[in-house]
């Protein structure tokens, strides 16, 4: 089944395309529906997919934690997506997606996987309200493909921070305090509700002032018109906005072209972007610095983020 993610060097080169692949799965026919739901992830976060292999139940784990599997030598959470999801379904999950990000590995079980789909940015929507209230906020991004199939990319950020209890640990907060960041203004965008939380809540604490939007497009809307102001007001745009802190995948525009789209733009210059995703791979972070951004930190780890911050504000 790893055959389906071979040619990695390929999919390095979509840095900058505002283009992604995706791998699509399904979790089995839900019986309050009658429906099988076609859901992807990004290429990116898989490590590999294989038949589910025999799992060690562990006592106090979250409800959708099936246990842990042992994989040369390493001791990883799985997780059974249709469990955490909701689906009420007898299909056996006999397929097993190791994912890694953000550092870490974890296991989906899921019904199977189907193939992997290279798509742009541009044609994935964010998904509408009543989508987002039936799915718990877990649909980060929406597509419609040939025949009419609707594919929901899942916010596995959302599914990690949520079966995983170190995320919650509320001393991660606690520590981070003002350091030359007072007043400072930051745009930052992220299509993870919980993402959005997480670094509203650093900055904060941190005094710093924040402007954000949910998707790339959106936020690159936001800057045009800050820098609109600024032109207008006859200032720099540096001098009323310090940071631009950008998620990498984000429905209609990502990361990588939003960056490009502020590093061709004079107007921005002397404002550092600092890229914040869970896509923590030494790749990622090589395609981040070839579009231009100042430094890349990981995502769900607040003072890596408020020390990243810190520094680059310092050296304006």
């Amino acid at each position: 089944m790893s055959e389906l993610l071979r040619n990695i060097d390929a999919r390095t080169k979509l840095a900058g395309t505002n283009k992604l692949e995706i791998l699509l799965f399904t979790l089995g026919l839900d019986k309050r529906t009658g429906r099988r739901e076609n859901f992807g992830i990004n290429v990116f976060k898989v490590r590999e997919v294989m038949r589910t292999p025999e799992i060690t139940r562990a006592p106090d784990m979250p409800p959708a934690v099936e246990g842990m599997v042992s994989l040369r030598g390493a001791l990883v959470p799985v997780v059974d997506l249709a469990k955490y999801a909701g689906v009420d379904t007898d299909t056996p999950r006999e397929i097993m997606i190791v994912t890694e990000y953000n550092g870490h590995t974890q296991g989906f079980l899921v019904e199977g996987v189907d193939t992997i789909l290279r798509l742009d940015w541009s044609s994935m929507r964010v998904p509408p309200e009543m989508l987002q209230m039936e799915m718990g906020g877990l649909v980060t991004a929406v597509t419609e493909i040939e025949g009419g199939k609707l594919i929901m990319m899942m916010d596995v950020e959302k599914v990690l921070a949520e079966t995983s209890p170190r995320f919650e640990e509320e001393m991660q907060f606690n520590v981070i305090k003002p350091a030359g960041t007072e007043g400072k203004t930051v745009f930052y965008d992220d299509d993870s509700l919980i993402a959005r939380k997480q670094i509203e809540r650093t900055l904060h604490s941190m005094g710093m002032t924040t402007l954000h939007a949910i998707n790339g497009k959106r936020a690159w809307e936001e800057l045009q018109k800050l820098a609109a102001q600024a032109e207008a007001r006859g200032i720099e745009l540096k001098s009323m906005l310090h940071l631009i802190l950008t998620d990498i995948e984000m429905p209609e525009m990502d990361g990588y072209m939003l960056t490009k789209s502020i590093n061709s733009d004079p107007r921005f210059a002397g404002i550092p972007v600092l890229m914040h995703s869970s896509l923590s791979g030494s790749s990622n972070q090589k395609l981040g610095t070839s579009v231009g951004v100042d430094a890349y930190v990981s995502k769900f780890e607040p003072q890596k983020l408020c020390d990243a911050i810190t520094r680059i504000v310092a050296s304006l």
